[in-house]
């Protein structure tokens, strides 16, 4: 089909095409739609009917129907004429042509009315919202579709470069017809009257009719899931991917663990939701997997794992881990663990929705001109890359992410609603839930509620969870339905000698004491509150360590502001060279780590000394975890250092005042070392605080408002694209590219043999406020092309990405990158 033309008169449906790739012979409409109708199988095999879709009785029959005959609106003549190389842009939408195949098997298939309005509904919105209320986004059907559209023109014959087109012959209409009669076992329905074109704005005013005014929270919930559905099973069928069965969790997973702390026995005996508190260095990691293996034994269907962590510069190394500790499918090496990757994850699942029908182009841009934009069959090659990419994000079964990823499935439409159809039915891991703002953490609550409605159970991990978060999921979730573990007393011997220091880390008799360490031949960790501090502090510490030794990783520099793949890079360097304490080990291991929060989580790390900068209680103790993480150390306790920082940046200074008085408080009653009860105590004595008092409040009042305003789906299928453009504002996040990276990003993100999720690894994530002052100082510009932000700023993989120095003197948030 793409290398020759088929006579429209003489044309059957076997010569009926869907795609226009593989380009020797590509796919036919038929094989493509039993391909989607067999794949919506396999997504209910995997999803089941849990949480609100348990009293919905025809949902997986209309997601398969609507699979069946979404495309069948391609057999028009204006869009077999577009898959020719360079052929002309049809302009009409394929998916409201095919709702008059929908109308037209209604009466035969037996469908109530309530049947034939979810499926022509999912087969109008598989590409397009129906409505949209503001100036974003894409043109919506009814935008397209209205009084003034010419019906018979668009969809039944037109003048086309001087002859007459007509778009279904009688023939080829009836030879569909009956195909899609057999695979349904029907009889064909009897030739009526209408036109093809009549038939199709017949419907289509129908469902506009029922979903242009506000529905309930419910109905509106079920038909976000069923268009996640068709969509899912539309690009796994597109790309011609099986969806994983093999669980690399193996079952009795605790029975692989010589000795189980009695918080994991526990957590692996739970039945439902879960928050799991114990010491950094205990264990969690295997009591969450452990959890998750009972919860997923006894929930229907084929589960997943999704286990998140709040720090994108953490989620690579917590792959790496699950991949190596897991089981594998026979014959492969590691087991296969998906990540969700933020910015590529978004913009793969946008382009696999792009446009089969792009509008047609004016007579001065017709294909093959260099001003016009690129051809109906690029485009729909291209579409076909992504949708191949896409599903390698949904294909596992255990996937780790951040939660940033998870919340945009809230935006629904039909590039996200897959997104939120694929958190039914799945057992959530929230690890370090401490790490999050108030308002981050609400809207992770509300997101958890709707997991629970979605049949999905939850667990929360954490060395240090406040008593309000703890009160706070409670409240969330069904009453009585969380149980919480906390490890007995006495699980982690005292690894600490505390001392409080009112000299600043950066200040010239810190950076002294810091020296000796080294000298002395300790291992050294120093972390800072921001990148900018940690660059400092490195270029200050790490001409004394390289002088002194010879080791290419005896000073690392970690924080959140790297290439996503050098960052990568790094961790495993800090991983061979500060792994975790075993018996027998040397006192002085030596060298230099210097790093921000992107440290805090993850990475399994040891060191013989640490000095850090004063934060909240949550960030002291997990730095702290990283230091004599285990207790091994030949000297018992070892020295940690906490220093009053010059400025509460990127906190809130309130938390930091909470903080430094809760350490004086302990330390003035004689306490100098930082036990696992001296950590509650800290958490207790903050949070009993106006700020403690006010972080609640506005945790409460971020979880009511994310459910108001994102979860809340009364009108399930206008575009929300205004929304993606609120959360993005709120999460206040993104990833830049560096101009210096572009040519080989194109190369993988968009080349031919190039892979989109390693281009991912050219990524540098920062804050939006960040990305902005870069602008303003001319050193970046957005490229549309790319739909990135491109900066020049000065960059190194030793150090990251430095930013104007008037530029870090600024307020910064927290490196917690969602």
């Amino acid at each position: 089909m793409a290398a020759h033309r088929v006579t429209p008169s003489r044309r059957t449906l076997a010569d009926v095409r869907a795609k226009s790739e593989p380009a020797a012979d590509p796919e036919r409409l038929t094989t493509h739609s039993r391909t989607v109708g067999d794949t919506v199988e396999q997504i209910r095999e995997r999803i089941g009917s849990p949480g609100v879709l348990a009293d919905v009785s025809g949902f997986w029959r209309w997601v398969r129907d609507a699979g069946l005959l979404h495309d069948a609106g391609k057999v028009a003549e204006g869009f077999q004429e577009q898959l020719v190389k360079n052929g002309e842009r049809w302009g009409e939408r394929h998916e409201v042509l095919s709702l008059a195949y929908v109308d037209l098997l209604a009466t035969a298939a037996g469908w109530s009315e309530q049947d034939r309005l979810m499926i022509a509904t999912l087969v109008a919105t598989h590409h397009r919202a129906l409505f949209r209320d503001g100036t974003g986004g894409k043109q919506s059907l009814t935008e397209q579709y209205n009084a003034h559209t010419l019906w018979e023109e668009a969809f039944t014959r037109r003048q086309r470069q001087g002859h007459e087109q007509i778009q279904v012959p009688k023939s080829l209409h009836r030879e569909l017809l009956a195909w899609f009669s057999g695979v349904l076992g029907i009889d064909p329905p009897p030739a009526g009257n209408r036109t093809l074109a009549e038939c199709a704005k017949s419907v289509l005013s129908q469902i506009v009719d029922v979903w242009k005014r506000p529905v309930s929270p419910e109905r509106g919930l079920i038909a976000v899931l069923a268009q996640g559905a068709l969509t899912l099973a539309d690009h796994a069928g597109s790309a011609h991917v099986t969806l994983h069965t093999h669980l690399p969790l193996p079952h009795n997973y605790l029975a692989r663990l010589p000795q189980p702390y009695p918080h994991q026995l526990q957590a692996a005996a739970t039945d439902g939701h879960l928050i799991l508190i114990a010491p950094t260095g205990s264990g969690k990691t295997e009591g969450g997997l452990a959890w998750a293996d009972r919860q997923i034994t006894s929930m229907p269907g084929c589960p997943r794992l999704i286990w998140t962590l709040p720090y994108r510069a953490s989620i690579d190394a917590a792959a790496r881990r699950l991949a190596t500790d897991l089981d594998p499918l026979p014959g492969e090496e590691r087991a296969d663990i998906g990540i969700l990757h933020g910015t590529v994850a978004q913009t793969l699942l946008t382009q696999a929705v792009d446009d089969e029908c792009p509008p047609a182009a004016p007579p001065e841009h017709r294909p093959g001109d260099a001003a016009g934009s690129a051809t109906p069959t690029k485009a729909m090659a291209r579409q076909a890359r992504a949708r191949a990419n896409a599903m390698r994000l949904f294909t596992q079964r255990i996937r780790v992410a951040t939660p940033h990823q998870l919340l945009r499935g809230a935006l629904a439409g039909p590039a996200r609603s897959s997104v939120l159809l694929e958190q039914a039915n799945c057992a959530f891991v929230l690890d370090e839930l401490h790490a999050y703002d108030p308002d981050t953490f609400g809207r992770l609550c509300a997101s958890m509620r709707l997991w629970e409605r979605l049949g999905s159970r939850i667990a929360v991990l954490s060395a240090t969870l406040a008593p309000p978060m703890v009160d706070l999921i409670r409240d969330t979730l069904a009453p009585g339905s969380v149980t919480l573990h906390r490890a007995p007393p006495g699980t982690s011997p005292d690894r600490h000698r505390l001392v409080l220091d009112e000299t600043p880390l950066t200040d010239p008799e810190s950076i002294k004491k810091l020296r000796s360490w080294l000298n002395e031949g300790y291992s050294v960790l120093a972390v800072t509150n921001t990148v900018a501090t940690a660059q400092h502090l490195f270029s200050q510490l790490a001409p004394h360590v390289q002088a002194t030794r010879r080791g290419e990783d005896d000073a690392l520099l970690l924080h959140s502001r790297f290439k996503n793949r050098d960052r990568a890079t790094i961790e495993q360097r800090l991983l061979r060279r500060h792994r975790e304490r075993r018996k027998g080990d040397p006192t002085h291991r030596g060298g230099l780590v210097v790093s921000t929060q992107a440290l805090e989580v993850s990475l399994q790390l040891d060191f013989d000394r640490g000095a850090v900068e004063a934060a909240p209680v949550e960030s002291v103790a997990q730095r702290a975890g990283r230091v004599n993480r285990r207790g091994l150390h030949p000297e018992g306790p070892v020295a940690f250092h906490v220093h009053r920082a010059t400025s509460p940046r990127p906190y809130e200074p309130q938390a930091v005042d909470a903080a430094w008085m809760a350490l004086t408080t302990l330390t003035s009653r004689g306490a100098d070392t930082l036990s696992e009860q001296d950590i509650d105590q800290l958490l207790a004595l903050a949070y009993d605080t106006d700020w403690g008092r006010s972080w609640a409040q506005r945790a409460l009042m971020a979880r009511d408002n994310f459910t108001d305003h994102f979860l809340t789906f009364t009108e399930p299928f206008h575009d929300r694209t205004e929304f993606a453009h609120r959360l993005d504002s709120e999460l206040d996040t993104t990833e830049i590219l560096h101009q210096d990276d572009i040519n080989e990003f194109q190369q993988l993100h968009q080349g031919r043999g190039g892979d989109p999720l390693l281009a991912a690894g050219l990524l540098i994530p920062v804050r939006q406020g960040q990305m902005y002052a870069l602008q303003a100082v001319n050193l970046g510009m957005f490229d549309r092309s790319l739909g990135l932000f491109i900066t020049t700023a000065p960059y190194s993989s030793t150090k990251g990405l430095q930013l104007p120095s008037s530029h870090s003197a600024r307020p910064q948030a927290p490196e917690t990158i969602l």
